[in-house]
């Protein structure tokens, strides 16, 4: 049709404009570097010129992909890999089934660039996905793919997601599908053993690079990757190390260069696993660690188990984050810079300075969300006690399913850090109870949370206020908790009436009470005349340890750093703690 021909003339011009634009700007670097800034202000219409930006002529012609990737970091100072997944119920929110083939392409083609054109500045790397390219049709399908990478300036790497995994001539086939369509690396399945692997990063494409899987970031990777094998280390653990060899491997078929290298694929979502991982391959192994945002990775969690003690050495993709956000630019820079912030805490860690705050990420994260939900209040609220307190802790105003979903992820985060409910690596309860009302809430998204972020699955059990005299009948529902260690959860302590009582239950159905789990210890005296706290009290009475996410101590060490906060709210906290703190 003539808008067709139209679209197709508009879309050549655009492309031609763009292979142009790279010729002048690869000219202009190696011949006239300080005119960079000018032809940047003039193109890009970006205001000023950002280091991100003054890329340099041999970044565009690395030989090996991790060596075009260590430049591409250190000039943007990014560790963000931007996915590029045009999800149809994305690109056409209102359906697509009536849309045909060039359509498709057409609309995912634009989805891609308008992500690429706002994220240039930030991004350490680009990754997308074959699979919803391959997806929009047999005809072109591949070559929209083909388009979106030939799109992204040349300097920032391209780590195109196949996840294949085969050997021979088939292996063969695929690297060249891959690599003729402009990727510098790939992601690879490594379980049919090096043999699949080589083809993607020897000979022809020794400049190459691949990230095999190790351990992802779905549960059902545990069906295999989590298996014990004889030597006492689990699959991914074995995979891990096998990426150095194999590396050392690639590098001896060539004879001399030390390229290319292997990367991990672990995911973020799993912590304990990203930091065994880490252990495994050595600090100089790059991984790839999806799983932050969307599916419910922590950041920190993530950079302190998976970087290295130079703060690198992993990058962190995010798709949905991004492509969701009302402003992608905006939400990249968002993330880079977040990510550099949790990099600065590892190297200052690995340097062996203490936490710059006292406080732990997990801590800090907790109590800014319930600040942001409303959950924790500054100002000036009478006490049942009498006293005036300048804060206030309301833990039912966690009233949202994403606000219950990080309050179970701080929880779990507490619990894990915890030397009196963990040996390092199991926990030492098999049943979390939740009194009824608030601790039924808290013991779901507790448990699922402990499941999901580092693989323990335990128990789940609740009381009624009232016995049910029909059904299965009774006060309890869940987990049988004769005979087990049970982990008891509350928002807080205020007299210990609660947890008591729940402790006296416990004992009398045979169940092992092993500790206490709450959001915030106040941390501060029942009374002027008694010198220890409800929290106190409880662990002295019932012998057993109250761990908490954040206490008063962790919340003067938030103000003290916060540049959020006036010094009028820190210095009536310091002084309420001095007066009453334990």
């Amino acid at each position: 049709s003539e808008l067709s021909s139209i679209k197709k003339k508009t879309t050549d011009c655009m492309h031609i404009r763009e292979q142009l634009l790279n010729c002048i700007c690869l000219v202009v670097l190696v011949f006239a570097p300080n005119f960079h800034c000018a032809l940047s202000e003039t193109f890009e219409s970006e205001e000023g010129c950002s280091s991100s930006t003054q890329e340099s002529s041999s970044e565009r012609t690395m030989s090996g992909f991790f060596a075009k990737l260590d430049a591409r970091i250190e000039s943007a100072n990014s560790l963000l890999c931007v996915g590029l997944d045009p999800h149809m119920k994305e690109v056409f929110p209102e359906g697509w089934e009536d849309k045909s083939e060039e359509e498709k392409c057409d609309a995912a083609y634009t989805f891609c660039k308008t992500l690429i054109d706002a994220t240039a500045l930030y991004a350490a790397c680009y990754k997308p996905n074959a699979a919803f390219f391959e997806a929009l049709g047999s005809n072109l399908g591949v070559a929209t793919l083909e388009r979106v990478i030939k799109s992204i300036p040349k300097y920032i790497p391209v780590l195109l997601d196949v996840k294949r995994g085969d050997i021979g001539s088939t292996a063969s086939a695929y690297a060249d599908a891959c690599y003729d369509i402009g990727a510098d690396a790939v992601t690879l399945s490594p379980l049919m053993g090096w043999d699949s692997v080589s083809p993607f990063v020897t000979g022809k494409y020794s400049s190459k690079g691949a990230f095999v899987l190790c351990k992802t970031s779905n549960p059902g990777s545990n069906d295999i990757l989590a298996l014990d094998l004889k030597s006492g280390e689990t699959v991914y653990e074995r995979i891990a190390k096998l990426a150095g060899s194999w590396s050392d491997l690639a590098d001896g078929s060539e004879g001399s260069c030390s390229t290319p290298r292997l990367g991990l694929v672990v995911g973020a979502t799993d912590p304990e696993a990203l930091r065994r991982a880490r252990q495994a391959a050595g600090p100089n192994v790059w991984i790839l660690a999806p799983g932050v945002g969307a599916q419910g990775g922590d950041l920190l969690d993530a950079a302190r188990a998976g970087l290295n003690a130079s703060g690198t050495g992993m990058l962190i993709p995010v798709s949905r984050g991004i492509s969701k956000a009302s402003n992608p630019g905006e939400a990249a820079l968002e993330l880079k810079e977040k990510i550099n912030e949790a990099r600065k805490q590892v190297v200052s860690a690995a340097a062996g300075e203490a936490p710059a705050e006292g406080i732990e990420p997990y801590q800090r994260e907790f109590l800014e969300f319930s600040l942001a939900e409303g959950v924790l209040k500054f100002g000036s609220f009478v006490l049942k006690s009498g006293r005036t307190s300048p804060y206030f802790f309301n833990a039912g105003l966690f009233a949202s399913g994403g606000a219950l979903f990080k309050l179970g992820k701080a929880y779990a985060a507490a619990i894990m850090a915890s030397s009196k409910l963990t040996n390092g690596k199991d926990v030492n309860f098999d049943v979390i109870f939740g009194p009824a009302y608030k601790g039924i809430s808290l013991g779901a998204v507790v448990c699922a949370a402990l499941y999901n972020d580092f693989g323990v699955d335990v128990g789940f059990a609740y009381d009624r206020k009232e016995a049910k005299d029909h059904g299965e009948g009774g006060k309890l529902v869940g987990a049988s908790m004769e005979n087990k260690r049970v982990l008891v959860i509350d928002d807080v302590i205020t007299a210990g009436t609660a947890i008591r009582q729940s402790h006296e239950m416990l004992t009398s159905i045979g169940a092992n009470t092993v500790g206490v789990i709450i959001a915030l210890d106040r941390a501060e005296k029942r009374s002027l005349g008694d010198p220890v706290s409800a929290v106190q009290a409880v662990a002295r009475d019932l012998e057993i340890p109250v761990v908490s996410i954040a206490s008063l101590p962790q919340l003067q060490a938030f103000l003290q750093k916060s540049p959020d906060y006036d010094d009028a709210i820190l210095a009536s906290v310091t002084e309420y703690r001095a007066q009453y703190g334990v």
